[in-house]
């Protein structure tokens, strides 16, 4: 086993959803499912998961075909198993061709999705020691590159580590203290507004010109990288 996994079922047979959730749900793993491709591409798209199991045929406008080639434009590489009861050589192909990361027939046994399932995040979870991924904004701690949305992001050294810290730490507040000592190497508070400017910049870079900013002031108590605007902003209240 390879620890407690965030999966989204995306699946419009009832039967098919129902089996695969309740397996999971009975290995201790956190599952959501929805049953048309336009809410399974807003919810896979939106939220962070460790692995998606995802029907081929699907209604709603959205086949499960055009979810994995758009959540792939976005750079979103969650590993996604395709399911389907297309077995030919072509349909195989063609659902690896579109970004999915393994493609399993129907029927199945729940134990041979589960194995593949397996695979799948543990060979992610092995990537994520020099990747970082938020929503459709991606850092390599390995090459030092920075995209969003494939559009790559030039950042100075010291940005880099910045933008680092806070997607190991996203949808959690990071106070002016942690981000001096872990980006400044200062132990104490030298008042100055070196992080405020430092953000800004950053700020400029990663959240111009983008629908959804990623990085949030937290009046009074630092700052947040986060997908979820309604997350920040319950912080500020608080």
């Amino acid at each position: 086993m390879t620890g407690v996994w965030r999966c989204l079922v995306i699946e419009d047979d009832v039967e098919t959803r129902r089996y695969i959730v309740a397996g999971l749900l009975e290995q201790a793993h956190d599952v959501a499912s929805c049953e048309d491709g336009v809410t399974g591409l807003q919810r896979s798209s939106q939220e962070s998961w460790d692995v998606i199991i995802l029907d081929r045929m699907l209604p709603n406008q959205m086949d499960g075909l055009s979810i994995l080639s758009t959540l792939r434009a976005q750079s979103n590489t969650t590993p996604v198993l395709v399911l389907s009861a297309l077995s030919d050589l072509d349909e195989r192909v063609k659902g690896l061709k579109a970004g999915g990361d393994d493609y399993l027939t129907k029927p199945f046994a729940f134990s041979e999705l589960y194995a593949r399932l397996e695979a799948l995040v543990r060979r992610s979870k092995s990537l994520e020691q020099t990747c970082l991924q938020v929503a459709d904004l991606r850092l390599d701690l390995g090459s030092g590159k920075v995209q969003r949305v494939q559009k790559d992001i030039v950042l100075k050294p010291r940005e880099f580590r910045l933008l680092a810290y806070l997607m190991r730490n996203a949808d959690q507040i990071v106070t002016r203290s942690m981000l001096l000592e872990a980006v400044w190497d200062y132990h104490f508070d030298p008042q100055t507004n070196v992080i405020d400017v430092q953000i800004s910049r950053l700020r400029s870079k990663v959240d111009h010109g983008f629908t959804t900013p990623l990085i949030h002031t937290i009046r009074g108590a630092g700052y947040m990288l986060s997908a979820n605007p309604e997350a920040a902003q319950a912080s500020t209240a608080e």
